[in-house]
């Protein structure tokens, strides 16, 4: 029987709601068109398309999701769960399609039933469950989780709105609500039976139990119920499928018919909107007192869901608690999910009547924290009120734990008030407040950063006295991106050229890019490497007509900047050098220079002036630009608007350059480096964060590195920094802020930037000026080094080649090993273990 007759006789025998074949996924769109949505073929939209395309696909991923999760049960597999506010998918289809490998068979099928499935992609809604590289790399790490076979959950909050979707109205930042749900979510399973109470409020009172134990009872104001909204996550060429568990706020009862029946309409829903309040928006403006409070309950909310739903689980086949921590590995993703610890000792001490002592050690023995920043304003604190009214019960046992911690740290460090004061989980000052971190710290069995630098300067500077008392508990794990969205789906010239020389499964096996080292030599190889890279600049190029309006050269020098707007990312030196250039090639025409493209993209915080005032200048700034004659096409600034996953995929394929240029020591680690590098983009950067790394894999000869170190920093700001002195010791320098000072830039309105001039003058805090120089004249070798295309493809071949060490999967495996002590349970197509 030859190849073709035994595919048809196997696609004979498929099911149409699971086969993978052309025919069957033919047959399945057709049925779910017009059995799950009602749709005739002659009426049916893009919309229509897209909905019946995603039922085909979940419908494959669901039989692989229940055979999972018994097997999973039947051998009671430890498990990992990730606590997060945040994961920011992306949209799903084109992942389930890749990770299934039918993605081509889709194309055809679609091309076969006259559809366009270019078109239907588009169509998704991307989920508004994140915002930033903290929700990316919680979505990352689910990927890998399933791909590697972890049994794991996801836990988080299913938000009703995204943080926003950014418009630009006259160049500055407009939010508009991100309505990601209006048409339905076909990807998600709400379980309306599967729900939990969740306190609020109220107050606590003492009392003795039939043995006459001294108890405490929670009496609170405000009950709220959380529901269970499960997606499937489905690893790559595998069929194992994990599973992210989503939280709504719901009121127990939401409608009073008795305030009803007495006219009082809007009381009869007031319990409704109270409860619906909290899973309403991602990340609501913190600035008013409310805000904070909303943003608490967010927390509290969603952990103490997920922490009901881990015992319910774990209930299921033990008798007892004492094994929970056996059971489950929980990851606390930075600070927000860290009210977990004093919940879990109040639903053991109070809900399971468990001693103190015992419900301590299984807690600390559950958690691992993982921190994210080294900025002091983001290391989460709450004022004591706040927390003391909204969660009584949870102060106590903060206090209570505290006490018992204090009493450790006296012992060891022989009362040292200066050392227990830095390490109270209370802060003393004139507001007093509960810090998370140092909660997270010591509620949690491992603390680790997410790159090599981070986690020294964790150990040594925000956590100092925490590392001296348990050095054993310090970790390091290097963040990671998947190489299946961000390469293999989104980069489809790169993916060949991987399929090529490397085989399907390329994107798993990260070891298989070393071949291309032995190919970063051959011109032949480095014509074909420039061309698939052309080929995606001309398809961003085509994307940034659409959505702005500017005609780019695709020829030209893509130099790209896209991540949140934040004055410590330091979007505003990258423009400074913008108009250097501008006002070298002003004063000489014939200048020869690489032509640049600029792009940038990102969201500010609603509330951050200065970051907003950011995003106007560059499109200010591109706006003289573009339309100066005399530049031509030799530079183009680009601002894309609205920077999520779907927008970033065309984004990092294209660019030649990445803009990773954070003041030293500011980001932990960063990913968006990695996606740019593993799509063969050179990198200009700082030794901050996962740069240092970066640059150690691919060569320093392969990076361009400039600015002052994370010691000259510090050493610099000991020292008095005083960046008048740059601006007058720095000819070029002066001249470019006194240009962006003439109002040029601003239709002749001296005031506009004025603030954003006037703090890097005068303040400075993140070193631009002093990092100018270093900054401008590693640009111009730069813009040298891509007059030699082949040397510029050689490099860019190497910086691929030397990235897999940068996959999440190894972030994962590390885990595994140094952390949560996991090993893989894989699943066989029949859903018994594979051996």
């Amino acid at each position: 029987m030859n190849k073709k007759v035994k595919q048809q006789a196997t696609d004979a025998n498929e099911s149409v709601r699971t086969g993978l074949s052309l025919e069957s996924l033919k047959k399945s769109f057709q049925e779910n068109l017009f059995f799950s949505l009602g749709r005739p073929w002659h009426a049916a939209s893009d919309h229509d398309h897209y909905m019946a395309a995603a039922y085909t696909v979940r419908d494959r991923v669901l039989q692989r999701w229940v055979n999972t999760a018994k097997l999973y049960k039947d051998v009671n597999a430890r498990t990992v769960c990730y606590l997060s506010a945040e994961f920011l998918l992306g949209p799903h289809l084109g992942n389930n399609l890749n990770n299934l490998k039918i993605l081509d068979i889709a194309y055809q099928a679609a091309a076969e039933l006259g559809i366009d499935m270019n078109a239907i992609l588009e169509e998704e809604e991307e989920p508004g469950l994140g915002n930033g590289g903290l929700g990316r790399l919680a979505a990352c790490y689910l990927d890998s989780l399933a791909t590697l076979q972890i049994p794991a959950i996801g836990y988080g909050i299913r938000y009703e709105f995204g943080i926003f979707d950014q418009e630009i109205r006259d160049g500055w930042q407009v939010e508009i609500s991100d309505l990601w749900l209006r048409n339905g979510n076909p990807w998600e399973l709400p379980r309306p039976k599967l729900r939990f109470p969740v306190m609020l409020g109220g107050h606590t009172e003492r009392y003795t139990d039939q043995h006459g134990a001294l108890k405490i009872r929670w009496n609170p104001e405000l009950v709220v119920d959380g529901v269970a909204y499960d997606t499937p996550i489905l690893g790559y060429a595998v069929e194992n499928v994990n599973l992210l568990r989503l939280w709504r706020s719901q009121a127990p009862q939401s409608f009073d018919f008795q305030s009803f029946n007495q006219g009082d309409y809007y009381g009869a829903v007031d319990s409704k909107v109270a409860a619906e309040n909290i899973t309403k928006v991602l990340y609501p403006n913190d600035e008013p007192a409310v805000g904070k409070e909303l943003r608490l309950k967010q927390q509290y909310f969603f952990v103490s869901c997920s922490l009901q739903d881990m015992i319910r689980i774990h209930l299921k086949d033990s008798e007892t608690l004492d094994t929970f921590h056996i059971k489950f590995s929980a990851q606390l993703n930075d600070t927000h999910p860290s009210i977990a610890i004093p919940e879990l000792m109040r639903l053991l001490i109070d809900e399971h009547d468990m001693e103190w002592e015992h419900a301590w050690e299984i807690t600390r023995n559950t958690f691992a924290y993982t921190n994210h920043t080294l900025l002091p304003e983001a290391l989460e604190t709450w004022p004591v009120d706040l927390f003391g009214n909204l969660l009584p019960r949870h102060l106590e046992i903060v206090y209570e734990i505290n006490n018992r911690f204090l009493d450790q740290v006296r012992t060891h460090f022989l009362a040292n008030d200066e050392r227990i004061s830095r390490m109270s989980i209370i802060g003393e000052g004139p507001v007093r407040t509960v810090r998370m971190a140092n909660l997270a710290t010591v509620g949690s069995f491992a603390v680790n950063g997410v790159a090599a630098m981070h986690s020294e300067l964790v150990k040594n500077t925000i956590l100092k006295d925490f590392h001296e008392l348990w050095p054993e508990k310090f970790h390091n794990v290097t963040n990671g991106i998947t190489p299946r969205r961000f390469v293999q789906l989104s980069n489809p010239g790169l993916n060949s050229i991987m399929k090529e020389l490397a085989g399907d499964d390329w994107a798993k096996e990260m070891s298989s890019l070393e071949k291309l080292e032995k190919l970063a030599d051959d011109t032949a190889f480095q014509e074909k490497w420039s061309d698939a890279k052309l080929n995606a600049k001309l398809l961003l190029a085509q994307r940034i007509q659409k959505h702005t309006g500017i005609q780019v050269n695709p020829h030209s020098l893509f130099d790209v900047q896209v991540k949140r707007i934040h004055e410590y990312k330091r979007q505003h030196l990258n423009v400074l050098h913008i108009i250097t250039l501008y006002n070298r090639l002003k004063h000489n025409p014939n200048l020869e220079i690489s032509p640049r493209t600029f792009i940038f993209g990102g969201k500010a915080a609603p509330g951050y002036s200065m970051a907003k005032l950011i995003i106007k200048l560059i499109n200010s700034v591109g706006d003289v630009i573009n339309n100066d004659p005399q530049i031509d096409d030799r530079l183009r600034v680009v601002f894309m608007p609205d920077f999520n996953i779907q927008n970033a995929e065309p984004i990092y394929p294209a660019a030649d350059l990445s803009e990773q240029i954070s003041t030293a020591g500011k980001e932990a680690s960063g990913t968006g480096n990695m996606k740019f590098s593993f799509n063969g983009a050179l990198t200009i950067g700082t030794l901050d964060g996962a740069n240092v790394e970066i640059r150690e894999q691919v060569g320093a000869e392969n990076f361009f590195l400039f600015g002052l170190s994370e010691s000259e920093v510090s050493e610099t700001l000991a020292n008095g920094y005083n960046p008048w002195d740059i601006y007058h010791r720095d000819e070029e320098l002066r001249h470019t802020i006194d240009l962006l000072q003439s109002g040029l830039f601003s239709h002749g309105d001296t005031q506009l930037f004025k603030p954003l001039i006037d703090n890097l003058l005068h303040h400075d805090p993140f070193l631009l000026l002093a990092d100018y120089r270093s900054y401008v004249d590693t640009q111009q070798k730069v813009g040298e080094a891509f007059l030699s295309p082949n040397s510029w493809s050689r490099m860019s071949i190497l910086n691929v080649s030397r990235m897999g060490i940068f996959s999440s999967d190894r972030s994962i495996r590390d885990y595994c090993e140094r952390i949560w002590k996991v090993k893989p349970t894989p699943v066989k197509a029949n859903g018994t273990l594979a051996r």
